[in-house]
Parts: C-alpha cells; sequence; structure tokens
C-alpha cells in the first residue's frame, strides 16, 4: 500500500512531502511496486540535481574559479588537515585524471598547496593557500545565497529539512554489493 501527503509551497502549489510504502514480502523482486517508486525518486533526484546545477553553473559568480574549482577549494576548506588526492577524490564528482589535472591547474594559480606526505614519500597533501581560502570563502558566500534563493523559492523549512534527512541517509549509507542475478 502507498499512502501520498501533500503540502502547500511558498508560491501557493501542493507538493509531496512523503510517501510511505508498505509491502508484505521483503524479497527484491517480489512487487514491481517497490521498484517502480525506486526508480522513480532515482529520476527524480537526478532531475533535480540537473536542474539545479544547471542554474548555479550558468551564475556569474564563477569568474574567478569554475564549480568545479570550486567544489574541489570548498572541500578541501572542511577538511582539517590536508588531504590526498585519492581522499579528495571520494568527496567530488571528478574522475582521478580529472581530478589531478584540475588540482595542478589550481597548484599554478596559488590556490592550492601541495607537500610532501611524510607517511608515504609516493603521495602528496593538498591544502589550501591563503589565497585558496580568500577565493573559496568570496565565492562561497555568493553561491551559498544562490543555493538559499533556489531551494527556498520551492520548498518550504520543514520540507528543506525532510529533504536533508533523506539525502542525508542516502550518502551516509553503505550500499550493499549486488547479490547474484541482481542488477548491478
Amino acid at each position: 500500500m502507498t499512502t501520498s501527503t501533500r503540502a502547500e509551497t511558498h508560491d501557493g502549489r501542493t507538493a509531496p512531502t512523503a510517501t510511505t510504502t508498505t509491502t508484505a514480502t521483503t524479497t527484491p523482486h517480489a512487487s514491481a511496486a517497490p521498484i517502480k517508486e525506486a526508480n522513480e525518486a532515482w529520476e527524480s533526484l537526478l532531475g533535480a540535481y540537473s536542474t539545479l546545477m544547471k542554474r548555479f553553473e550558468a551564475e556569474s559568480m564563477w569568474c574567478e574559479v569554475s564549480l568545479h574549482e570550486y567544489d574541489v577549494l570548498y572541500t578541501l576548506s572542511k577538511c582539517p588537515a590536508p588531504q590526498r588526492l585519492g581522499e579528495l577524490g571520494r568527496h567530488v564528482l571528478l574522475s582521478q585524471p580529472g581530478l589531478s589535472r584540475l588540482v595542478e591547474r589550481l597548484v599554478e594559480r596559488g590556490l592550492v598547496a601541495k607537500g610532501p606526505d611524510p607517511a608515504d614519500a609516493r603521495a602528496a597533501l593538498l591544502s589550501l593557500t591563503g589565497e585558496g581560502r580568500e577565493v573559496q570563502r568570496r565565492v562561497g558566500r555568493a553561491h551559498a545565497r544562490s543555493v538559499t534563493d533556489a531551494m527556498s523559492s520551492r520548498l518550504t523549512p520543514t520540507q528543506m529539512s525532510t529533504l536533508a534527512g533523506l539525502a542525508s541517509l542516502l550518502a551516509s549509507t553503505k550500499m550493499p554489493a549486488p547479490t547474484e542475478g541482481q542488477p548491478s
């Protein structure tokens, strides 16, 4: 059984706030309903991400750094200690070769410092320079205003809180490896 609730948004539209599904069985392929709902949720999540990212990429705040460069600067700003490239790569949406090239550009521009890793002579540790921290904060303030405008124009504070909780749950959940017979 599926139960949906709706709430009014800031602009008077109604939007779903929660959908609850209960099934009589726990086998993964027992019913098409959970598969359909899971894929609809996934497609909605990707669609929202794509729409928001296109909006953010089109804004004028990216004259000092690109959105991807900002992502690296922001990620490093949240780290309590210098990071290896591999660790940084777990937190940004770039391939390892793409991230390596981007980091090298940021090092050349004086926004990221690259130093030796005392624990492994083959590795390097990355951190923000003073200038990198200033750029991250300056661009970050404009980006935070943009995110606030985009989110609060469509969602109530309660919906934003619910979305943050659901997204955190998905991000923090260790996904099980596919079992034999299941698509990967």
